[in-house]
Protein backbone atom coordinates (compact mmCIF):
# COMPACT_ATOMS: atom_id res chain seq x y z
CA UNK A 1 0.00 0.00 0.00
CA UNK A 2 1.55 3.19 -0.80
CA UNK A 3 1.25 6.34 1.54
CA UNK A 4 -1.42 7.99 -0.39
CA UNK A 5 -3.91 5.07 -0.09
CA UNK A 6 -3.04 4.60 3.63
CA UNK A 7 -4.22 8.65 3.96
CA UNK A 8 -7.61 8.10 2.15
CA UNK A 9 -8.26 4.81 4.39
CA UNK A 10 -7.42 7.23 7.20
CA UNK A 11 -9.40 9.48 6.44
CA UNK A 12 -12.26 7.04 6.29
CA UNK A 13 -11.80 5.77 9.61
CA UNK A 14 -13.19 6.85 13.06
CA UNK A 15 -10.55 4.76 14.78
CA UNK A 16 -7.14 3.41 13.89
CA UNK A 17 -6.93 -0.79 13.88
CA UNK A 18 -4.39 -2.59 13.10
CA UNK A 19 -4.76 -6.41 13.01
CA UNK A 20 -1.70 -8.94 13.12
CA UNK A 21 -1.44 -12.01 10.69
CA UNK A 22 -2.78 -13.61 13.40
CA UNK A 23 -5.51 -12.06 13.69
CA UNK A 24 -4.83 -11.01 16.83
CA UNK A 25 -5.01 -6.77 16.96
CA UNK A 26 -2.69 -4.15 17.84
CA UNK A 27 -3.29 -2.64 21.25
CA UNK A 28 -5.54 0.43 20.79
CA UNK A 29 -3.13 2.63 23.06
CA UNK A 30 -0.02 1.76 20.52
CA UNK A 31 2.25 5.30 19.67
CA UNK A 32 3.12 5.93 16.32
CA UNK A 33 7.15 6.75 17.12
CA UNK A 34 8.43 7.32 13.51
CA UNK A 35 7.82 7.76 10.50
CA UNK A 36 10.88 7.66 8.19
CA UNK A 37 11.99 7.33 4.67
CA UNK A 38 14.36 4.45 4.12
CA UNK A 39 16.38 3.87 0.97
CA UNK A 40 18.24 0.20 0.82
CA UNK A 41 21.08 -0.43 -1.72
CA UNK A 42 22.16 -3.58 -2.41
CA UNK A 43 23.63 -6.39 -4.79
CA UNK A 44 21.29 -9.29 -5.23
CA UNK A 45 23.09 -12.98 -5.30
CA UNK A 46 23.38 -12.47 -9.03
CA UNK A 47 25.27 -9.53 -9.17
CA UNK A 48 22.50 -7.25 -9.96
CA UNK A 49 22.38 -4.05 -7.91
CA UNK A 50 19.36 -3.22 -6.82
CA UNK A 51 17.83 -0.25 -4.84
CA UNK A 52 14.27 0.16 -3.02
CA UNK A 53 13.01 3.14 -1.25
CA UNK A 54 9.91 3.26 1.20
CA UNK A 55 8.26 4.93 3.95
CA UNK A 56 8.42 3.26 7.12
CA UNK A 57 6.06 3.35 10.29
CA UNK A 58 7.35 2.40 13.74
CA UNK A 59 4.45 1.39 15.94
CA UNK A 60 4.57 0.74 19.35
CA UNK A 61 2.61 -0.07 22.96
CA UNK A 62 3.23 1.38 26.21
CA UNK A 63 1.67 1.20 29.64
CA UNK A 64 -0.63 4.48 28.85
CA UNK A 65 -3.80 2.35 28.72
CA UNK A 66 -5.96 5.30 27.71
CA UNK A 67 -3.51 6.66 24.88
CA UNK A 68 -5.67 6.80 21.81
CA UNK A 69 -3.85 7.92 18.28
CA UNK A 70 -6.79 9.59 15.88
CA UNK A 71 -6.71 9.45 12.27
CA UNK A 72 -6.50 13.02 12.41
CA UNK A 73 -3.60 13.51 14.77
CA UNK A 74 -1.84 10.64 12.42
CA UNK A 75 -2.49 12.70 9.38
CA UNK A 76 -1.02 15.84 10.94
CA UNK A 77 2.43 13.31 11.78
CA UNK A 78 2.44 12.62 8.46
CA UNK A 79 2.13 15.55 6.88
CA UNK A 80 5.12 16.86 8.83
CA UNK A 81 7.04 13.73 7.72
CA UNK A 82 5.97 14.72 4.44
CA UNK A 83 7.31 18.07 4.34
CA UNK A 84 10.55 18.13 6.99
CA UNK A 85 11.24 14.66 5.19
CA UNK A 86 10.48 15.29 1.67
CA UNK A 87 8.66 12.06 1.55
CA UNK A 88 7.46 10.61 -2.39
CA UNK A 89 4.28 8.41 -2.82
CA UNK A 90 6.33 5.49 -2.08
CA UNK A 91 5.13 1.86 -0.75
CA UNK A 92 4.72 1.60 2.86
CA UNK A 93 6.24 -0.41 5.77
CA UNK A 94 5.17 -0.79 9.04
CA UNK A 95 7.35 -2.21 12.27
CA UNK A 96 5.71 -3.80 15.31
CA UNK A 97 7.65 -5.69 17.94
CA UNK A 98 7.09 -9.22 18.09
CA UNK A 99 10.07 -11.17 18.95
CA UNK A 100 11.87 -9.41 17.26
CA UNK A 101 10.96 -6.32 14.94
CA UNK A 102 8.53 -7.70 13.02
CA UNK A 103 8.33 -6.08 9.49
CA UNK A 104 4.89 -5.56 7.50
CA UNK A 105 2.90 -4.47 4.19
CA UNK A 106 -0.56 -3.59 4.58
CA UNK A 107 -3.51 -4.04 3.08
CA UNK A 108 -7.19 -2.65 4.08
CA UNK A 109 -10.18 -4.38 4.80
CA UNK A 110 -13.82 -3.70 6.62
CA UNK A 111 -12.37 -0.85 7.82
CA UNK A 112 -9.12 -2.11 9.21
CA UNK A 113 -5.19 -2.48 8.42
CA UNK A 114 -4.09 -5.71 8.05
CA UNK A 115 -0.42 -6.15 8.30
CA UNK A 116 0.73 -8.52 5.77
CA UNK A 117 4.28 -10.18 6.66
CA UNK A 118 6.92 -9.94 4.29
CA UNK A 119 9.33 -12.75 3.51
CA UNK A 120 12.54 -13.07 1.78
CA UNK A 121 13.19 -13.88 -1.16
CA UNK A 122 15.68 -15.01 -4.38
CA UNK A 123 16.02 -11.58 -6.46
CA UNK A 124 18.20 -14.02 -9.17
CA UNK A 125 16.24 -17.05 -9.46
CA UNK A 126 16.79 -17.56 -13.13
CA UNK A 127 21.42 -16.93 -12.39
CA UNK A 128 20.53 -19.35 -9.13
CA UNK A 129 18.71 -22.30 -11.41
CA UNK A 130 15.68 -21.59 -9.15
CA UNK A 131 11.97 -22.21 -11.02
CA UNK A 132 9.00 -20.05 -10.01
CA UNK A 133 6.12 -21.88 -9.43
CA UNK A 134 4.41 -23.60 -12.15
CA UNK A 135 7.34 -23.28 -14.23
CA UNK A 136 8.41 -25.36 -16.70
CA UNK A 137 11.93 -26.75 -15.35
CA UNK A 138 14.54 -25.94 -17.45
CA UNK A 139 17.19 -28.20 -15.95
CA UNK A 140 17.38 -30.76 -12.79
CA UNK A 141 21.08 -29.39 -11.76
CA UNK A 142 21.61 -27.75 -8.56
CA UNK A 143 23.15 -24.33 -8.21
CA UNK A 144 26.62 -24.71 -8.64
CA UNK A 145 29.11 -22.70 -7.28
CA UNK A 146 30.26 -21.76 -10.98
CA UNK A 147 26.53 -20.74 -11.56
CA UNK A 148 27.65 -17.04 -9.77
CA UNK A 149 24.57 -18.04 -7.34
CA UNK A 150 25.59 -17.58 -3.50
Amino acid sequence: MKISEFKAYLSSVEEITFVLPNGSYIPPHFHLTEVGSLTKKFIDCGGTSREESKINFQLWKADDFDHRLAPAKALGIIKDAEEKLGLHDSELEVEYQSETIGKYNLSFTNGQFLLIPTKTDCLAKEKCGIEEPGSIPVSSSSCSPESGCC
